[in-house]
Parts: structure tokens; C-alpha cells; sequence
């Protein structure tokens, strides 16, 4: 019998956090009824500093079914490390757990996929959208723009995949040996390698409540994305330096041609134009070394990552977390 973990990291969703918990109780208890996971399987909610009623409604949870255990940061450390703590914590105690967002736009019926998939032998098994029809325009056209320069810049990524997985034990603890602070799982899981497998599903709509990533932090998380894994832009950079610097000899060149030939002009239009361009690439170019720059400096502070502040589980599952807190 294999032990599964549901990890979900919650900010202030205490709308959805009835009818999630709802329909994963009913998800769980199938797949133990048909003998796939053990009783013991668990969901565990991470309340990443919820300022609403969350982390009183996974404790209240918790006591009316063991099923529902929490994890309490102590403040908002942000998705990808709430997502992480949870996994961290589960890989002690699980044989695999399986990460998704708690708003059920992950389709919660393609976990008896996966798990079928983790019981043929793979490792990793990524959620994949196999189409955004719920989706604005806007929206699907910067995501599929955004995965497709992530790759062409390096980054491998599972294309239109978010972080709705299913990770062994065995990846988790290939997870837990990388250490960096500027964390971007979808970037990250790919390096663990392993047996990998794919399942694609129809994400819905947000069920209640308000998106937690509007425009400006989609745009966030995409720059933290491309620099924590790819150094092409830096490179890019340079090639555009050096492609620049010969356009400038040329330039020279035509310069002094035309002064000693005697067609001289004025030049105020181009020389403005240069100014303003090379000026500009000049911010751009100093921006993005500046990104790189940043994330070295936070990397070399070696901050945690996230402090657990609770976690409420059975007896043995605290115990074992209890042990490994005081290592």
C-alpha cells in the first residue's frame, strides 16, 4: 500500500476551502476503497500567512477527520515555498504526494491518472492542460509565449504545465538537494530527472474567491523564472554588445569617408537617435545584469527559505517532523 499526500498552499481561501476539502475527501476515500493508496493517505493544506479565516477552518478540518492535517508558516513566504514546505514536510512520510493549487481549477479526477501512472513505475507525473478555453486571450497568448521563450532561453519547462504533480518519494528527496532561495519549481522538478510521465486535463475556472496572481505578479514570477534558471539573456547581451560594436567601426568608416570626400552633414537627427538608442539598450542591458546580480546577492545570504510555525498531524507524522526539526 503506497501512502499519498495532497499538499495544497492557501492564501486566504477560506471561500473554496469547503468545497475543496469536500470534493478530496471524496477523491481519497475512492482511492482507498479501490485499494490504490493506504488509509493513512493525507491532505495537507500550507497556510502561507492567510489574513482571513484559512488556518482556523484547516484546524477545524483537521479535527472532525484525520484525513486533513495543516501547515502553518509563520508569515506569507509565497506560493513556491509554501508549495515547497508542504513537500518538504510530506517526503518524510509519504511515498508520494501530489501538488495543486486549492481553487479546484486543477482537475481534481486526473489524480486517479496519476496515481495509476506512479503505480507503472514514474516518478514525476506532470499535469498538463490540454487546453485554455477558460482562459482570455490575453491570457492564453502571453502564457503559451511565456513557456515557449522560457525553453528557447534555456529553461526547460513542461509546456503548459503548472504545478499541478504527482512526485514520488524518491523525487522529493532528489527535490530537497536543491538548495537555491530564488525558487521556481516548474524549472526545478524537470533537473530531478527520473521516470517522467504525462497526464492532460481540461483546467476549470476558479471556483470562489479572487486570483492570487493578477498581471503584475504573473509578470513577477515570469522574470524570476527566466533568471533563476537561464543565463542566455546575459549572453544575449553580450552578443548584441559586440554586434553593436562593429556597426559603430562601420559607422566610423562612413564618416570619415564622407568628411574627406568632402559631403559632410549635419548629422543632429542621427546623432540624437543613437544617443536615445544606445542609451536605452544601455538601461535594458544594466537592468537585466542587475536581475542577475540580485539573485546572487539573496543566494549568497542563504536565507531560509520558509519557517514552519505548526504543524497539526497525527502523533507519529508530528513526531517524525518533530525529529527531523531538531536535526
Amino acid at each position: 500500500m503506497n501512502r499519498l499526500f495532497c499538499v495544497i498552499p492557501c492564501y486566504n481561501e477560506q471561500e473554496v476551502l469547503p468545497e475543496t476539502s469536500r470534493r478530496l475527501r471524496e477523491k481519497m476515500e475512492s482511492l482507498i476503497r479501490s485499494g490504490k493508496i493506504s488509509e493513512d493517505s493525507r491532505v495537507v493544506y500550507v497556510n502561507d500567512g492567510s489574513r482571513d479565516n484559512t488556518w482556523n477552518m484547516i484546524q477545524e478540518l483537521h479535527r472532525e477527520n484525520p484525513l486533513f492535517q495543516g501547515i502553518n508558516l509563520s508569515k506569507n513566504m509565497g506560493h513556491q515555498n509554501a508549495l515547497l514546505a508542504g513537500l518538504l514536510t510530506a517526503k518524510d512520510v509519504c511515498d508520494a504526494a501530489i501538488s495543486m493549487d486549492a481553487d479546484l481549477q486543477d482537475d481534481i479526477n486526473a489524480i486517479d491518472e496519476m496515481v495509476d501512472k506512479f503505480l507503472e513505475g514514474a516518478d514525476v507525473v506532470y499535469g498538463v492542460r490540454s487546453k485554455r478555453t477558460t482562459d482570455t486571450f490575453f491570457k492564453r497568448f502571453t502564457a503559451e509565449s511565456y513557456y515557449k521563450l522560457v525553453n528557447a532561453l534555456g529553461a526547460k519547462t513542461v509546456y503548459n504545465h503548472a504545478d499541478f504533480r504527482l512526485m514520488s518519494r524518491r523525487a522529493l528527496l532528489g527535490l530537497a538537494e536543491f538548495g537555491e532561495v530564488n525558487l521556481f519549481l516548474r524549472g526545478i522538478v524537470p533537473m530531478v530527472g527520473y521516470n517522467t510521465e504525462i497526464v492532460y486535463y481540461e483546467r476549470a475556472e476558479r471556483f470562489a474567491g479572487e486570483s492570487k496572481y493578477p498581471l503584475k505578479k504573473m509578470l513577477s514570477f515570469a522574470v524570476e523564472g527566466i533568471t533563476s534558471l537561464s543565463t542566455k539573456p546575459i549572453k544575449m547581451i553580450t552578443g548584441l554588445g559586440i554586434f553593436i560594436f562593429f556597426v559603430s567601426i562601420l559607422v566610423l568608416i562612413y564618416s570619415l569617408v564622407r568628411y574627406f570626400t568632402g559631403h559632410t552633414i549635419t548629422g543632429w537627427t542621427t546623432t540624437v537617435i543613437s544617443v536615445w538608442a544606445i542609451g536605452g539598450l544601455m538601461m535594458i542591458s544594466l537592468g537585466v545584469i542587475g536581475e542577475y546580480v540580485g539573485k546572487i546577492y539573496l543566494e549568497t545570504k542563504n536565507r531560509p527559505r520558509f519557517i514552519i510555525e505548526s504543524y497539526i498531524a497525527d502523533e507519529k507524522d508530528e513526531a517524525i517532523f518533530k525529529d527531523n526539526e531538531h536535526r
